[in-house]
């Protein structure tokens, strides 16, 4: 079972509060791009085991994930695929499995691209066992293996709220504007990232963005850790106004970083950023 996990941009995004458990709530509108990675789902096969070309192995009980390309930071705890399939096999008593991830896009770095993989290993294992789960029970599943991993099961715009893994479809089409995005191969950990956050109201009501012409979200869109993040990396700045430069008609950090976005009219030149990971394309969904 072949399956291609794709990425989200985040259009504002506000910390507006700490929550007991920890976490921080938050306001955005997920939005999904078409940016996408393979992943594949096969029943267990002894005959790769030690295979040259697999990047890292991970194995636990009756799951084998094995990732090529981009090297894969972490152990088996932290794997999200592992969790999604240990959490299945404890209900459906699911047979051995190797999961196949040929990472290619950015890590950690506010693409949402690890909850893909597991909201997309979910689908693949649930189709390809016809496994019987509904929509509602695979969202739960989902978050409790990562805030961001239930909206890539409904993988349209969301207005997104709580600690992320709450949402409300918004009805935002973005398909007649095309986005560059750029990765300049800064880690900002999470914890850097929250550090220097201030929580607060939201500046605007989100839900209402689709009413407001793209062209004038600028002054009014903000993604709040840039704040914090831009000071301590002022590359990450130059890039954002880089893109503006180049015509965007909105320009953003998405998620805590570091990856940058802008949203054009017009097909974006991208040679400028040519030292940099770079994808663009139009926001279909």
């Amino acid at each position: 079972m072949l399956v291609f996990p794709n990425i989200k941009i985040n259009l504002g995004l506000c910390i507006t509060g700490k929550r007991p458990d920890g976490y921080h709530n938050i306001e955005s509108i997920f939005y999904p791009v078409q940016w996408h990675e393979t992943l594949e789902i096969t029943e267990r096969n002894e005959s790769l085991k030690n295979f040259p070309e697999i990047e890292s192995e991970i194995e636990v009980g009756k799951v084998r994930f094995m990732s090529y390309g981009i090297p894969i930071p972490g152990n088996a705890d932290a794997n999200l695929c592992v969790k999604v399939y240990q959490l299945l096999e404890a209900w459906f008593n699911l047979p051995a499995i190797d999961i196949h991830l040929l990472k290619t896009l950015p890590i950690g770095a506010g693409l949402g691209g690890g909850s893909a993989d597991a909201a997309f290993t979910l689908r693949a294992i649930k189709d390809y066992f016809h496994l019987r789960i509904s929509d509602s029970e695979a969202k739960d599943l989902l978050a409790k293996v990562g805030s961001d991993c239930p909206f890539f099961w409904e993988n349209k715009p969301m207005f997104v709220f709580g600690r992320g893994e709450k949402m409300r479809p918004i009805d935002l089409d973005l398909s007649d504007y095309h986005v560059l995005i750029v990765n300049p191969n800064i880690h900002i950990s999470t914890k850097e990232a929250y550090a220097g956050v201030q929580p607060s109201p939201p500046v605007i009501d989100l839900e209402m963005l689709p009413s407001i012409e793209v062209d004038g979200w600028k002054d009014i869109l903000v993604n709040d850790f840039e704040t914090s993040i831009f000071p301590n990396y002022p590359l990450i700045k130059e890039i954002k106004d880089e893109l503006y430069n180049l015509g965007a008609l909105y320009a953003s950090m998405t998620g805590s970083g570091s990856t940058l976005f802008g949203i054009f009219k017009e097909v974006p030149e991208e040679e400028v950023f040519r030292s940099y990971m770079t994808w663009k394309g139009r926001l279909t969904f």
